[in-house]
């Protein structure tokens, strides 16, 4: 039997309790209203695992949003994992490798392992997708990427959201879709698991930028060309490393950038939006409660890109700016000193 072919999951876990990993977990329990089908969710702060399964709630990250009465919580991984058909990661990108290390002997023979991940791993430029298969051993059919514009806080709220489940096989991206369609939630399957991460990953770096110009309260013209040539710089990766075009151009590209570059509620867009203000680093990273994945994983984009001879002018200038190389003032200057080309170059 493929994949496509199995019964709808009875157990799904969710590990991470952050923003995504709880509306992910909301987005899962509400799908499966009216089956008896268990979320569980991992989580590392015992108020916040005690909360989601005492109040239905996880008010650090989602406010007041009420959680499915399905969805319960542990501090233990290990009971967490066992017996699910569905694993789904929602934990920081450089802590991942680590942490499966730890987890791998739980997970069950047949399990699908779904990536919410957005980031590069630092020293290696690996995907995300490309460590869960390193340490836990796993064919592309039994590993998942979930992309697109994926604004937590809008997505809790119910509001309607379209996004991407890309996996190698067909069947698999369309079984983890079928678990996680709700009324408010609407998955497309993709096969190219690399354009899908690739779209994710880069698009922070972006609205880093994007982030920093408004921060300096400069107009839509200048941060309509960031996005603009950031998506272009952003399928050159992907192209460079075999994903497709189209995907760029749909939710998992286009979709996810224009969200995450224009909202206030994206992580990224606020840090760089403080670092355009005349924060440092430090303080930039003091104030954030979650992590900005476009600060940590943007000098891995950068190192990618140079070893696979891409130019990404604005990725580097903006790991110029956070390797403290680059005033935030003088970003602009740099990028619009650049040779004259074609557009399409």
């Amino acid at each position: 039997m493929s994949f496509g072919e199995r019964a709808a999951p009875a157990k799904i876990a969710v590990l991470g309790a952050g923003s995504w990993g709880t509306t992910f977990a909301k987005i899962l329990g509400d799908a499966a209203t009216g089956t008896d089908r268990r979320i569980v969710v991992w989580g590392r702060r015992a108020e916040v695992v005690d909360q989601i399964n005492n109040a239905h709630r996880n008010a650090r990250y989602l406010s007041q949003v009420a959680l499915p009465a399905n969805i319960t919580a542990s501090t233990d991984a290990g009971e967490v994992i066992a017996g699910a058909q569905i694993v789904v990661l929602a934990v920081p990108a450089q802590t991942l490798r680590g942490q499966l290390r730890g987890w791998a002997g739980h997970l069950a023979a047949d399990a699908v392992v779904v990536s919410l991940m957005k980031g590069l791993e630092l020293g290696t430029d690996a995907r995300m997708s490309q460590v869960i298969a390193e340490e836990l051993a796993l064919p592309p059919e039994r590993i998942v990427v979930v992309s697109g514009p994926n604004l937590a806080m809008e997505i809790a709220r119910q509001e309607p959201t379209a996004s991407v489940v890309a996996c190698a096989d067909e069947g698999t991206a369309r079984w983890v879709a079928g678990a996680c369609t709700s009324s408010y939630f609407r998955p497309y399957t993709n096969s190219d698991v690399v354009g899908v991460e690739i779209g994710g990953i880069v698009k922070n770096v972006i609205a880093l930028c994007v982030g920093i110009c408004e921060g300096q309260k400069v107009g839509d013209n200048t941060k309509a060309s960031v996005i603009t040539r950031g998506l272009a710089e952003t399928t050159r990766l992907a192209l460079a490393l075999g994903g497709r075009t189209e995907t760029l151009a749909g939710l998992a590209g286009l979709g996810d950038l224009v969200a995450t570059c224009s909202s206030s509620l994206s992580r990224n867009h606020t840090a760089g939006r403080m670092l355009g203000e005349g924060l440092t680093l430090d303080e930039v990273n003091n104030r954030m409660t979650q992590t900005a994945e476009g600060i940590k994983s943007g000098r891995a984009v950068a190192d990618l890109a140079r070893r696979v001879g891409v130019d990404m002018p604005i990725t580097n200038a903006v790991v110029a700016v956070l390797d403290g190389d680059l005033h935030v003032e003088n970003l602009g200057k740099l990028l619009l000193a650049r040779e004259l080309k074609s557009e399409g170059e």
